[in-house]
């Protein structure tokens, strides 16, 4: 029983004398599990990942290339022609270029940079239609990715060092998204529009439903994440584990208390909350997210404010952001059939609870999946799933794309026959992915080899296009061996 106390905390409150000369002992206690520190509450390790929360929450690319960041100016340079015009006849838009933020663009003022994105696309593919983008990460970022130990980065110098596919799925047909940075001070959530790309300092959690975003902002889950993150940084801020803090934490829903019109109040009051922030801070190009919410601590703790904070309380209208925080903790706290005033420690202790009942709920088949078209589609309705982060699929990636799904069956699984190895690198790089594609587990590069047939030292080749498939998001290591 996760409820059941497991120890006794005796904290001394005092001491008096007796009328015989003894000491008398103040005690207060807590009863709950002893944990490693010798403190005493709820069991947030116990808590497990939940498959309702899986495969939405993930960390944004990782550049390994100064050069690849850009200003709007520089992106104009590059790209003189509105995305998608005079680029021929049936040519789908290219966002190669796209908004770019990290962790301070969040909590502070944006820096307005753009970044190049050149996922899906091979070198030959980006010189041919964007040599001024080509000519410009050749100079900038070839230098720089020459120098890498990783053979897969120097040779895909043109693409980021983790291009994470991963993510590009999650968002894919999104409008916008929930983000939050991943050390920070205050633990904040927003919506992001889809258009920008979240850097590797930004945890994503792939959804644009505004009830997410009102429970992930409410004290429950900032309480949760508090205890279930750690910290990191020379201040010790609190960190933003997407595995422990996010993946583990079961949300509201009918069984705690959930009902429809509770859920649409809690998500009006998250878009009150977006709102209101943002609008303050275009209001006052100077106004940050941290220095609102120390405003908003201070407001809690009541003490006086110093002048600096004044004129952020003025500017960003705090007190009304703390209204809305409060609204939106009280409703969040109904939502899971709490009452209002409950201890950190007592909500911890609930919402553990809820985490092992959810868990034994999910191993009979109930899951109560946050996005279910996204994480559970229909069987044989996987298309939605398998999109990138760009509107359409992009050069040889679409080619293939296209090949496989033109195919009809016959019988065997594509590539499954020995095969005579091609001859030009494009058609290679396909002949590999359909291989990996219509093999149900990982194959190791010699079970690849086996595949096809042929003279010379072919198969010299094969690590180097594996890796170029996974970085264009057609392949992923497992262990020593390969699967798409």
């Amino acid at each position: 029983d996760l409820n059941a106390p497991h120890g006794r905390l005796l904290t001394v409150m005092g001491e008096r004398p007796g009328e015989h000369g003894e000491v008398n002992v103040l005690l207060s206690e807590r009863q709950g599990q002893i944990h490693a520190d010798l403190s005493v509450g709820a069991n947030v390790a116990s808590a497990g990942p939940l498959r309702a929360n899986e495969n939405l929450s993930n960390r944004g690319v990782q550049l390994f290339g100064a050069g690849f960041i850009v200003t709007p100016e520089e992106a104009a340079l590059l790209l003189p022609l509105p995305l998608g015009e005079g680029r021929g006849e049936g040519q789908p838009p290219q966002h190669i270029i796209r908004d770019y933020r990290n962790g301070r663009d969040l909590t502070d003022a944006p820096r307005g940079v753009k970044v190049i994105d050149a996922f899906g696309l091979t070198s030959e593919q980006l010189r041919g239609q964007f040599p001024a983008v080509y000519q410009w990460l050749l100079e900038r970022v070839k230098p720089e990715r020459d120098q890498n130990n990783r053979a897969g980065r120097r040779d895909n110098w043109w693409l980021f060092g983790e291009t994470n596919p991963k993510l590009r799925k999650q968002l894919a047909g999104l409008a916008r998204y929930i983000a939050t940075v991943e050390t920070a001070k205050h633990r904040t959530f927003q919506f992001v529009d889809a258009s920008i790309l979240p850097d590797n300092m930004l945890v994503a959690v792939a959804s644009s439903d505004a009830f997410h975003l009102g429970v992930l902002s409410s004290s429950s889950h900032v309480v949760w994440s508090l205890a279930t993150g750690g910290r990191l940084g020379v201040g010790n801020d609190p960190r933003y584990n997407k595995s422990r803090c996010f993946e583990t934490f079961p949300f509201p829903d009918d069984d705690t208390g959930l009902t429809p019109a509770l859920r649409q109040h809690i998500a009006a009051l998250a878009e009150q909350i977006d709102a209101h922030r943002k609008r303050q801070q275009a209001a006052h190009p100077g106004l940050s997210l941290t220095g609102m919410y120390n405003v908003l601590e201070a407001l809690r703790e009541g003490r006086e404010l110093t002048a600096k904070e004044k004129a952020i309380h003025t500017q960003g209208l705090v007190s009304v952001l703390k209204d809305l925080h409060d609204e939106l903790d009280a409703a969040v706290l109904q939502a899971y059939g709490l009452e209002p005033g409950l201890s950190n420690d007592a909500l911890l202790t609930q919402l553990v609870a809820l985490n092992a009942r959810r868990a034994a709920e999910e191993k009979t088949g109930r899951i109560r999946w946050l996005r279910p078209e996204f994480q559970n589609p229909a069987p044989r309705q996987t298309l939605p799933n398998q999109e990138l982060s760009a509107p359409t699929r992009q050069g040889l990636q679409a080619e293939m794309v296209l090949e496989n799904e033109a195919k009809p069956a016959a019988g065997k699984t594509p590539g499954q026959a020995t095969q005579p190895w091609p001859a030009s690198l494009p058609a290679q790089v396909r002949a590999l992915a359909e291989v990996l594609a219509g093999h149900p587990g990982a194959l190791t590069v010699a079970e690849i080899e086996a595949r096809f047939k042929g003279r010379g030292p072919w198969k010299k080749s094969l690590p180097r296009i594996l890796e170029t498939l996974e970085a264009l998001g057609r392949a992923r290591r497992d262990g020593e061996s390969w699967r798409e």
